[in-house]
């Protein structure tokens, strides 16, 4: 079961994830590309030791880049391995998704074989999951495409942490080898392109061969390109697109030519593409296709000439970032969410009530803007006579929405955010009497029908263990009350699992979020109503099994 500083831990993962693949953007040559790729494994990744194996024309893997030790960089970096052998070690040991570890136990058939290693001295592991000196760690990068053509390896070797990479450090690495090979795609095409842009620039007998070669790089480029005019009444229409491009939008080339980037960008998205320099500018957006949908692109300009004097153009690269992206959003939504319920975990929950709630009691707030008129009636400024405007804690004309409380359990008509505590009754003894398995059946059973009993809008939020927390909105002390029965009344139905029927009881505390509370105050004034509604119910009627 998750700690609660997990998702935590897992966001500051994250955070150094998304710094680390954000250099790999910001290097411009392919060697440059390649040693990033590695000191993006050592900063980001948790190991010691990184290797960049990069393909060669031949086929054979050659070392290219290495980070954590100058005197292993130093033995290794230049030799070549064998694409035979590199074949055999790719399809051999644990497969972890796209990743291949060999074992120690397996891996000394491999040490008489061509590719280059390094091995590192260390005490035999003591548990399990304990890293082993002559381990092997390989993330194979593949090209963009259903051909998964491959790019290269990526070695690591000796974690930090001294522990075997677990599911989470898996995903993490995999998803870096992904964006390490469109980073390292994008070098090469940034170096063609290039070179097709000096070609431009020549006499016109090198112009035309230029020209030629800049055709054919733009027409068969594996990521979209686009050429749009620059300035004047059609200033952003695209003029020519490449198949790729519209391959991505399911758009033909002639459709594509009555669209500027601008007619095809989701509308959240306008301003980041108004805001992109014509000239080394990028974004990440998203751009609308044929069938209604929206696909997520990383866009970069650059501009070029006809000629030497003549009409300039727009030169843009667009990248499919799609799987990138729903990977984040994946990660994200495993940071914020219980892993077991699908539930938001208790971070995020303490974040959703958070936003609701400021520093100011609703009473202070009213009385602000008692004064504030009486500084209208009075003609006096905002910073005068003991008032000033910019100290107060809630400002009274702000966008705030105060959270307020019903006055006592009496429904006087005031409508309220409630904060509903449910623990489980008996859960510890179907625990005891049918295992782990049955009681995280169980557990998510009951957050199904929590899910299914409250409003579009409410939240139903996982502590741990068999704590569950709702919040709903607008709702006064009668309408918390029965809520809390309705719920309790779908708890407390038999649950099937594994062919027998279970059940639980509830327990729920109500308490009101209010301006004024903290985040702990209100969870912990519902925690306390729950306990004394446990106290005050009969056992028989928590009696589970």
């Amino acid at each position: 079961m998750e700690t609660e500083s997990e998702p935590y831990v897992r966001l500051a993962t994250l955070r150094q994830l998304h710094r680390v693949v954000a250099d790999l953007n910001t290097a411009r040559s392919l060697a440059d590309t390649l040693q990033t790729v590695a000191d993006g494994i050592v900063a980001g990744l948790g190991y010691e030791l990184a290797c960049v194996n990069l393909v060669r024309p031949d086929g054979d893997l050659v070392v290219a880049a290495f980070a954590g030790s100058a005197a292993a960089e130093a033995l290794i970096t230049g030799r070549v391995g064998s694409r035979a052998s590199w074949d055999r070690r790719l399809s051999m040991g644990e497969t972890w998704g796209d990743l291949r570890f060999i074992p120690h136990t397996e891996g000394w058939v491999l040490i008489e074989d061509d590719v280059p290693q390094w091995h590192t001295d260390g005490p035999e592991p003591r548990f399990e999951d304990e890293w082993h000196p002559q381990d092997r760690l390989y993330a194979p990068m593949y090209a963009s495409g259903g051909g998964r053509e491959l790019l290269g390896v990526i070695s690591v070797d000796r974690p930090r942490n001294g522990r075997r990479p677990g599911p989470w450090g898996q995903e993490a690495l995999q998803m870096y080898a992904s964006q390490a090979a469109i980073a390292i795609s994008n070098a090469r095409l940034r170096a063609n392109m290039q070179r097709a842009l000096v070609r431009l620039e020549r006499e016109q007998q090198a112009l035309r061969a230029s020209e030629e070669s800049f055709r054919q790089a733009f027409e068969y480029a594996p990521s979209g390109m686009a050429i749009a005019e620059m300035g004047g009444d059609q200033h952003g229409r695209l003029l020519r697109t490449n198949d790729a491009l519209c391959r991505l939008l399911g758009r033909p080339a002639s459709a594509m030519r009555r669209y500027s980037f601008a007619d095809l960008v989701h509308p959240e998205d306008v301003g980041t593409l108004l805001r992109t320099s014509a000239e080394g500018g990028r974004a990440e957006i998203r751009l609308g296709r044929r069938d209604g949908s929206y696909v997520w692109v990383s866009l970069r300009n650059s501009v070029v000439a006809d000629t030497a004097d003549g009409p300039r153009f727009l030169l843009t690269h667009v990248e499919d970032i799609e799987d990138r992206k729903r990977h984040e959003l994946q990660l994200a939504h495993r940071a914020s969410h219980d892993a077991l319920t699908g539930l938001p975990n208790s971070a995020e929950l303490r974040a959703r009530l958070s936003s609701r709630l400021c520093e100011r009691p609703h009473a202070a707030y009213a009385s602000d803007i008692e004064a504030l008129d009486a500084a209208y009636d009075s003609d006096r400024t905002f910073h005068g006579d003991g008032f000033d405007f910019d100290t107060v804690g809630t400002r009274p004309y702000d966008h705030h929405v105060h959270t307020v409380a019903p006055d006592g359990e009496i429904d006087d008509g005031t409508k309220g955010l409630a904060v509903l505590f449910c623990d489980l009754d008996g859960f510890k003894s179907i625990n005891d009497r049918f295992g782990h398995q049955t009681g995280d059946a169980v557990l998510v059973e009951v957050a199904r029908r929590l899910t299914t009993g409250v409003r579009d809008g409410d939240t139903v939020a996982r502590l741990g263990g068999d704590e569950f927390v709702v919040l709903a909105d607008g709702l006064g002390a009668a309408d918390a009350a029965d809520l809390a029965v309705r719920l309790r009344n779908a708890i407390i139905l038999p649950i099937r699992v594994g062919g027998r029927g279970v059940r639980v009881g509830a327990s729920f505390g109500i308490g009101w979020a209010s301006c004024g509370m903290s985040v702990e105050e209100v969870l912990q004034s519902a925690d306390q109503r729950m306990y004394i509604e446990k106290r005050s119910r009969s056992k028989v009627h928590r009696r589970a099994g």
